[in-house]
């Protein structure tokens, strides 16, 4: 044997040596989980399987909305929603909530139509475990999430408006207030920051302040009334779009369309935008439905995923105002899908 074959003979198991190293690292590689592809398993372990409880104060066009949108991204992560409609019934919806707690189901989501009606429910729902998410219109018992308008900063920004169009020596500067239900968080707490700004301006008086349960008809009534010993009215604020369009028609039938200002805190809902494209409403503040539904899909998934006990966490995700004041703004207004 040569000394080039020898040395030859020597290398080889050198290489071989070498070459079985590099295949185990490859082969180590290969077998450790993709960073990716773990936080996916991760996410699904976390909410895959899971259920969701939601109790609106009814089935409306705003809670429709809300509905629709969460239940697609559910479906969608293969989480189970469980509905309960108690149709503007409280006693309903407190036996509902009640009911849906000994269920026990990962997460419960409500729409609150008072400051007290189900607090105690959602603490005990906390207590046993279950997270809470309050949608819009809250209680006085803080829960794990509250996902909706920034309430006072509507209230704030629609008197903003009413001031500029009836203040400063603007007409008469009589302003009438269309509360929604009178112990709902959403209704006190709007118009508690609208007086507020309106006390800035003493040219601004409010000769009405009333609640109208949500309702058109009642809306109407307060309208004809404070019309009847207001003429000279300038501006109406209400907190909520459909119970403004029994106010609207009473303005309109007086001959005052357009003389009476009518500012409106708005969900988006496409009737509010017809409102406004038909010059019976001024302006609409628009939270839009649609993105808050998907603001509510986006916290059960944070709770889903944050291993901390119900109770724990004060989250909020407050959602985004538009303004609506013509057929250029349509797209702050959601469009209800065709069965």
């Amino acid at each position: 044997m040569t000394r080039k074959n020898s040395d030859h003979g020597r290398l080889r198991p050198g290489i071989f040596a070498l070459a079985a190293a590099a295949l185990m690292v490859g082969s180590s590689h290969a077998s450790a989980a993709d960073p990716r592809a773990e936080l996916l398993q991760k996410f699904e372990k976390a909410v895959k399987g899971k259920t969701v409880a939601w109790v609106p104060v009814w089935m409306g066009v705003l809670e429709g909305e809300w509905t629709r949108v969460m239940k697609a991204h559910f479906d969608d992560y293969g989480i189970r929603m469980v509905t309960r409609d108690p149709n503007m019934k409280s006693d309903v919806q407190l036996q509902a909530v009640s009911s849906l707690i000994n269920e026990k189901p990962d997460v419960l989501i409500v729409q609150n139509p008072t400051t007290t009606l189900l607090a105690r429910e959602l603490k005990r729902a906390m207590d046993a475990g279950i997270k809470v998410i309050q949608v819009n219109m809250a209680s006085n018992q803080l829960t794990d999430a509250y996902v909706g308008a920034d309430v006072p900063k509507l209230g704030r920004m629609l008197a903003g408006e009413v001031i500029k169009a009836c203040g400063g020596g603007k007409g008469s500067g009589k302003i009438s207030i269309l509360q929604g239900e009178a112990t709902a968080a959403y209704s006190l707490d709007m118009v508690k920051a609208a007086m507020e700004v309106f006390k800035t301006d003493p040219s601004i008086k409010v000769v009405s302040s009333q609640p109208t349960n949500w309702d058109a008809n009642k809306a109407s009534d307060i309208t004809t009334n404070v019309l009847q010993q207001n003429p000279d009215l300038c501006g109406i604020f209400s907190v909520w779009g459909p119970q403004t369009v029994g106010a609207a028609q009473v303005v309109k039938n007086a001959g005052k369309k357009g003389e009476v200002k009518i500012f409106v805190a708005s969900d988006g809902q496409p009737a509010d935008c017809d409102m406004v494209e038909q010059g019976l409403f001024t302006k609409n503040l628009s939270y839009r439905a649609d993105t808050q539904g998907e603001a509510i899909a986006n916290a059960v998934l944070t709770l889903l995923q944050d291993n901390r006990p119900a109770g724990t966490t004060q989250l909020a995700y407050y959602t985004t105002n538009y303004w609506v004041s013509s057929k250029d703004d349509r797209q702050y207004c959601f469009v209800v899908p065709k069965e």
